[in-house]
């Protein structure tokens, strides 16, 4: 199994580094199971009796690797990602080709690659429950996007709102790539070449869910159920959402200084996100400087007080998701020093929080090897689901596959495979000077 390019030594280590798990130093094996035992991140715990031999849904989910993944990267994503492993079938990969749909330095692109998959291994998502690998490294995708940019409207495109927004921010004068614009076609190819039927998703990405599903249920219809003289069966599966249940945590975690704009790794001012590797300082730092109101009481869902609501969700949920009330109660003992009292404990609680995550992070990036051998597992078993996927797409489509490829779903034609040797000749068939005139587009 070969590993992933972006180190230029693969072969350290030798017999000994087999096995991607075996590549742990016994210091952060050890680290690593404790880790695990711990679930100091408020993971739900894994109930083997309950799932029995049942085959567990399948989810898929992905960020991408531009900037550094910050606070509302991990509440709302991540951290559900690490309880979801274990009642489902998941796979979860960094999702590169999105990072280039607008301008990127690509001399940053492999490492912010390398140290998000980290940070997913630092989150608490762990390679023996689920796989982790990198979007470009299954070529699949890139397949499966274009054979779908084909059957896709553009009047389906144009009422993306997330394309809107990200256009806006731009500028006029900035040029709008192909990439941009079609960016909702390749997420939809993500899903669908792994058959997912359920993708974690927040209120701004159902549209790109909806669009997949549209996606699939027309493919399905005109290559599939329409097919004459036989019909196939379908060959994607129509996502669903997967919502976070009420009270499991913070599902969106807005901007430090606008509580109406949600945390991005995109906004101008750095100030606006905890980052995930930010030190103490620069958190406290942030905390002081967020945006709040002029009233002093500290309460829940209050729609006018969208930077009061936004903190107190935060601080509950780096703190345990206790009931509400019992927060209002605690902070209510703050007065008379009301905001500046909760920002340095909502600040220290962050510290607190962030830390451990942080140690593993490092611990993480420090052993490149077993980090690129988990993302080259993730990739073998990615690229045995995804062609498979592609063939049957690719049947489906019409196009004429290798002879030496089974059928997915048969088509009425018998197709043999003749076996052959390394060194048999294959004569090459005449070509008429007529045909080779044509125009490959035509």
């Amino acid at each position: 199994m070969s590993l992933p390019a972006w180190h230029g030594n693969t072969t350290r280590g030798g017999a000994g580094h087999a096995g991607a798990r075996g590549t742990l130093s016994g210091a952060l094996r050890s680290r690593w199971s404790s880790w695990r035992m711990s679930r100091d991140l408020h993971l739900t715990k894994h109930n083997d009796s309950a799932s029995g031999n049942e085959r567990k849904r399948r989810v898929l989910s992905g960020v991408q690797p531009t900037g550094r993944l910050h606070l509302g990267n991990y509440l709302g994503a991540i951290q559900q990602w690490a309880r979801y492993q274990y009642d489902f079938d998941c796979w979860f990969c960094v999702v590169d080709m999105h990072a280039i749909t607008v301008p990127h330095d690509p001399r940053h692109l492999a490492d912010e690659t390398l140290s998000t998959a980290a940070m997913y291994l630092a989150c608490g998502i762990d390679p023996s429950h689920c796989h982790i690998f990198v979007q470009s490294q299954v070529p699949a995708h890139a397949e499966l996007a274009w054979m779908l940019n084909c059957i896709t409207p553009m009047g389906w495109l144009e009422k993306m709102t997330q394309y809107k927004d990200k256009k806006q921010r731009l500028g006029d004068d900035a040029p709008v790539y192909l990439g941009l614009f079609a960016y909702p076609v390749l997420m939809a190819a993500d899903i669908l070449l792994y058959r997912a039927e359920c993708v974690p998703v927040g209120e701004d990405q159902r549209q790109h869910l909806e669009l997949a599903r549209d996606i699939a249920r027309s493919f399905n219809y005109t290559f599939c159920r329409k097919r004459k003289p036989h019909k196939l069966p379908s060959v994607f599966r129509e996502p669903e959402a997967l919502i976070l249940p009420e009270g499991a945590g913070v599902s969106r975690v807005m901007s430090l200084t606008d509580g109406t704009s949600k945390m991005s790794k995109s906004a101008a001012s750095d100030v606006s996100r905890i980052n995930l590797l930010d030190d103490a300082d620069t958190i406290r730092n942030k905390i002081r400087r967020c945006k709040t109101d002029a009233e002093r009481e500290l309460r829940f869902d209050d729609p006018a007080r969208p930077e009061c609501n936004n903190l107190l969700h935060i601080y509950r949920a780096i703190t345990g998701n206790r009931p509400k009330a019992d927060i209002e109660r605690e902070l209510a003992e703050l007065n008379p020093s009301g905001w500046a009292g909760f920002k340095e404990r909502l600040a220290e609680a962050l510290v607190s929080f962030l830390s451990p995550i942080q140690q593993r992070y490092h611990e993480v990036r420090q052993d490149a090897l077993y980090l690129e051998q988990i993302l080259a597992q993730g990739q073998q078993a990615a690229n045995a689901v995804a062609s498979e996927t592609l063939r049957a797409a690719k049947e489906a489509m019409g196009f004429a596959l290798p002879s030496d490829q089974h059928r997915v779903f048969g088509l009425g034609i018998e197709i043999q495979e003749r076996a052959t040797s390394s060194t048999t000749s294959v004569a090459k068939p005449s070509v008429s000077s007529a045909m080779a005139r044509e125009d490959p587009a035509d």
